[in-house]
């Protein structure tokens, strides 16, 4: 078994997922969804990190949260404190024109919360010979807390970059990122950490050999 303490920030191949940076997240009036302070502050964040990232010729996967406007997929997902969000015909519902999507980056869209409920993200990282999962965007306490549980069950390292994601609260942001780094040591990294690891030639950025 390999020492957490050996294990690099960047194992293998990168990819960085970008989850529910829709719209939406640049609104103050966010439909649906609790926000904490400075939300879209925090997705321009990790807008400006996806920029940054492109100079590293990383796979990047743009994830979108969209609902059915008949509400038939949104399961228990009302039963909390979220109301009806991410209606799949509304403007706010598509990936943010902050971001800068383009024509060959990768697309999942998603009903549920975790990236790999229910879509093909599973396939498309094997393809990609992923090893380390970058998540940015948000809910840290929802959607990126899931499909980091997910991408690490799946035994990929994930990383989140906690300056770029927000949660819909302060408290649960917090609680969140303490609980994703129970799981995976170095799994906490802030965008300039990860930045400079990505400037790093690959073979002294990983410890170790693609999962």
């Amino acid at each position: 078994m390999q020492d957490p303490s050996e294990i690099g920030l960047i194992e293998g191949r990168p990819v960085l997922l970008v989850i529910d940076i829709q719209q939406s997240a640049f609104d103050p009036a966010m439909p649906g969804i609790p926000g904490m302070p400075k939300y879209s502050a925090r997705m321009q964040a990790a807008a400006d990190l996806v920029k940054a990232a492109r100079g590293f010729d990383i796979p990047i996967v743009f994830v979108q949260e969209a609902h059915r406007p008949n509400l038939v997929d949104f399961g228990r997902e009302l039963d909390g404190q979220e109301r009806i969000h991410c209606i799949e015909t509304h403007a706010s519902t598509q990936i943010a024109k902050e971001v800068e999507m383009r024509p060959d980056d990768y697309f999942i869209r998603k009903r549920r919360y975790s990236c790999f409920f229910g879509t093909d993200l599973e396939i498309l990282l094997k393809g990609l010979k992923a090893s380390t999962l970058i998540l940015i965007g948000g809910l840290t306490d929802v959607c990126v807390h899931y499909t980091f549980a997910d991408g690490h069950q799946h035994d990929y390292f994930c990383r989140v970059v906690e300056d770029c994601v927000a949660g819909s609260s302060e408290m649960a942001h917090e609680a969140s990122l303490r609980a994703m780094e129970y799981l995976q040591s170095r799994a906490r990294c802030t965008a300039t950490e990860l930045l400079a690891a990505l400037a790093m030639p690959a073979s002294e950025r990983s410890v170790s050999t693609a999962v």
